[in-house]
């Protein structure tokens, strides 16, 4: 059972900082395409950032340059840590794993506001 379980979200001010995590279990981590994907309020679902299993990490262009995808096979997880927030940051955050099939998360809400 794949089961990808989000941390770290939470309230910010412009110009903060947040790093999020996601834990996947139930696949082989280290083969997968992990993604984060947000979706912010009234609004569809969008893709962040995505960290191919054997290629480098590439960025939607609002993101660019304030945050950064990594992760750390040892502990199955995925990273999004990100820097220099501004309220259009505002968002539910969602990790995918992907091979073939998607597998989500549940989601973390991140609010970026004074």
């Amino acid at each position: 059972q794949v089961q990808l379980v989000e941390s770290g979200g939470g309230l910010v001010q412009p110009g903060g900082s947040l790093t999020l995590s996601c834990e996947a279990s139930g696949i082989i981590f280290a083969s997968f395409t992990m993604a984060w994907y947000r979706q912010p309020p009234g609004k569809q679902r969008e893709l962040v950032a995505v960290l191919p299993a054997r290629a480098p990490a590439y960025y939607t262009e609002s993101v660019e340059g304030r945050f950064t995808i990594s992760k750390d096979i040892a502990f199955n997880t995925v990273y999004l840590i990100m820097n220099n927030l501004k309220p259009e940051d505002t968002a539910v955050y969602y990790c995918a794993a992907q091979n073939g099939d998607t597998y989500w998360g549940q989601g973390t809400q991140v609010t970026v506001s004074s």
